[in-house]
């Protein structure tokens, strides 16, 4: 009988066992399966369902140093899932120079009803900027001048007037422009972001990080106006009262890029900025493999006549992206 009660003790020992070897190897098969995929997974815990995210950052990597970088502050980002590759400086200060055009237009965009309605330029929208050599597009006072062709003029070659001219059709004027500007930002919690202008020329109170920019740009993106916009290499409008052929734009970024591209994919679209405090800087979407990614920079020594340390740095990053 005593023989009998430990076979059978022994025999529930051995079933338990097997139980508890089956439970740990599906546990860690199934963890073999997300690790590999980097995919989000749900487990069942007293009922409640959990979800976990594991992280890629390490399927990815940038080889390129940050200190290899012209640029004082940079970040790269993977679209896909918002995954930071590489940052330097990613939450300093900085004067974003024309890439505060990205909010002014995001903001235009969301507010027009309409993109074909025409807007009146007037000299008051156009006072100052030559005087503080800003980018202009070439609309004179007097020209009627369709939204969308303000929005494509503020975005290819950094028209200030056509910042100007959208600001003061959708809000009466440019500061209450800028407020719905810094409400963008606060909705987006761009919390090292206020704008003070719709250009970005120079002022102690424009600032932001680039990665406020970088968030910025990853949402605006998600507007097929602005990305169309954002990826153009050039646009031309219809007459106008004072252009009877039109005007054409062309990118400042492609003009840059020139004949240069990456190697293992395409810098898809961009905006340029710069001013003295602010060095040269970029935004830029490109396509590396299947895959898309944005890079903000700042900071990086030259002007508009030296060697495009930006465009270097572009080109460097993009470049770097590799999976391992």
């Amino acid at each position: 009988m005593v023989g009998n009660v430990s076979k059978k003790k022994s025999g529930i020992g051995i079933l338990a066992m097997f139980l508890l070897v089956v439970v740990i190897t599906v546990f860690v098969h199934k963890s073999i399966i997300v690790l590999g995929n980097n995919q989000t997974y749900e487990i069942e815990n007293n009922d409640e369902l959990h979800q976990i995210s594991l992280p890629v950052e390490s399927y990815f990597s940038v080889s390129i140093s940050t200190e290899e970088l012209n640029s004082s502050n940079a970040i790269l980002v993977r679209l896909k899932d918002n995954t930071v590759l590489m940052q330097k400086n990613s939450e300093e200060k900085i004067y974003p120079a024309s890439l505060t055009k990205m909010m002014t237009a995001i903001v235009a965009i969301e507010n027009l009803p309409d993109l074909n309605e025409k807007v009146r330029i007037t000299k008051s929208m156009i006072a100052g900027l030559y005087e503080a050599d800003a980018s202009m597009a070439g609309f004179l006072p007097g020209e009627e001048v369709r939204a969308i062709d303000l929005l494509y003029g503020a975005m290819l070659p950094s028209g200030a007037e056509c910042s100007i001219a959208l600001a003061h059709h959708i809000a009466g004027s440019e500061q209450n422009f800028v407020n719905l500007m810094n409400l963008k930002a606060k909705d987006l919690g761009l919390k090292n972001t206020h704008f003070a202008n719709v250009t970005g020329l120079h002022n102690e109170n424009h600032y932001t990080t680039v990665k406020d920019l970088a968030v910025l740009l990853s949402n605006a993106l998600q507007n097929d106006i602005f990305r169309e916009i954002f990826t153009s290499f050039r646009y031309s409008t219809p007459p106008t009262n004072m252009h009877p052929g039109g005007i054409t734009f062309y990118s400042t970024m492609y003009e840059r890029l020139g004949d240069q591209n990456i190697i293992n994919g395409k810098i898809l679209g961009g905006k340029t900025g710069y001013t003295d405090e602010a060095g040269l800087c970029l935004a830029s979407l490109a396509k590396v493999g299947n895959l898309e990614y944005i890079l903000i920079t700042a900071g990086a020594k030259g002007d508009h006549l030296s060697k495009q340390y930006n465009i270097i740095d572009a080109l460097a990053v993009y470049n770097s992206i590799i999976k391992q």
